[in-house]
């Protein structure tokens, strides 16, 4: 082979390693390194000089090591026999992986054992390209990212599938749920996984659980997926009644306030009181003759119309007084809306119900006390 004039990379962005096919170059020769990688000379085995990105004139005081070692001439062009190496230090993703056989998982949520694989990508970057090529390269003349992959493939069956169940089963992750929680289970894995790449100079720098493979065709599993769903649909459906539920007791309780409230301006607007809107009821029932006898043992009689008429009001006001007075009644004199001692009515000026002391608005129709 001619001994070259110029070095460079012609690999493509897929490959880790990749060696340069000469072995013969002058001391005057141009080695091209792109950014993100270096250059790396052997010679018999051993690696010598390394050159980072750039144009680099090879050079007697550029190549001491190799020069210590072949013995090259100062000065002019020396030929030399040598290996060279590049290496890529770019981060390289969408590197697939997967594991080729099930393992065996504890359900957390039924207790019942099955067995899930997993699938995904990664991400790996070089950061230490002479451990990488002392300790895994040596005489090959390629490592591409199949070649990567082929080479870790045993440590992560391993490893991801033991870290896989330890990390489901230890944050007790459900298999019915675990999609939600991949993100969390992926670094757990990350973080198990780096030490092995880390010892050939290789960086972890992500990696993705995207799908974990359920055993669809188990019974068992089919049995607990079944028994699962139904009980999610049975909470879902009473939390769904117990909403509707609220929302119409809500609903009732507004109609009611809306209601109480339409009432007292009905009566303020057509100027009557709830005292004497409940003394028409009377009035009305009287006239029916559904509560004559009733009213008349109380002594009470038409009196109860007062409300009504005052021509009626005023013939049996003595009646009504008496019959009250005789059967221990304590009548208060403030009438509906009137101030206490205390300066706030007892009862509610629109619909008669009793204030609390600490009530400010009337609780059965809103009005202001």
């Amino acid at each position: 082979m001619a001994i070259l004039d110029v070095i460079k990379y012609e690999g493509d962005n897929r490959t880790f390693v990749w060696k340069h096919p000469a072995t013969d170059f002058n001391t005057s020769s141009q080695l091209i390194v792109h950014e993100s990688q270096e250059a790396h000379f052997f010679l018999e085995g051993r690696a010598l000089d390394v050159f980072g990105p750039g144009r680099h004139t090879l050079e007697t005081q550029n190549l001491p090591l190799l020069t210590s070692i072949a013995n090259l001439a100062t000065g002019g062009e020396t030929p030399f026999h040598a290996e060279v190496y590049f290496v890529n230090l770019v981060e390289q993703m969408g590197i697939s992986w997967g594991t080729s056989s099930k393992v065996s998982y504890v359900e957390p949520t039924y207790g019942f054992p099955l067995s899930i694989g997993a699938s995904g990508d990664m991400a790996l970057a070089v950061r230490e390209g002479r451990r990488l090529l002392l300790k895994l390269v040596g005489t090959e003349a390629l490592l591409s990212q199949d070649r990567l992959v082929g080479y870790f493939k045993s440590f992560m069956q391993a490893y991801v599938k033991s870290a896989l169940a330890e990390a489901m089963q230890a944050e007790g992750v459900s298999i019915f749920s675990v999609d939600t929680q991949l993100p969390e289970i992926s670094e757990t894995v990350r973080v198990r996984l780096a030490p092995v790449f880390e010892e050939y100079g290789i960086e972890l720098t992500r990696f993705v659980i995207s799908s974990v493979v359920r055993p669809e065709g188990d019974p068992a599993y089919a049995r607990f997926k079944d028994l699962h769903f139904r009980r999610y649909a049975d909470v879902e459906d009473a939390r769904i009644r117990q909403q509707v539920g609220i929302i119409n007791q809500e609903t009732e309780a507004r109609r009611t306030v809306i209601a109480a409230h339409a009432a007292a301006e009905k009566r303020e607007t057509e100027g009557y009181t709830y005292q004497q809107e409940r003394s028409f009821d009377v009035a009305e029932k009287v006239a029916q003759n559904e509560a004559v006898g009733e009213f008349s043992n109380l002594g009470i009689g038409l009196g109860t119309m007062a409300g009504v008429g005052a021509s009626v009001g005023g013939m049996v006001t003595g009646a009504l007084g008496e019959s009250l007075q005789s059967a221990g009644a304590q009548v208060q004199k403030v009438a509906p809306g009137e101030s206490t001692a205390q300066g706030l009515a007892p009862f509610c000026s629109q619909c008669g119900h009793k204030f609390a002391e600490t009530d400010r608005f009337c609780p059965q129709c809103g009005a202001r006390r």
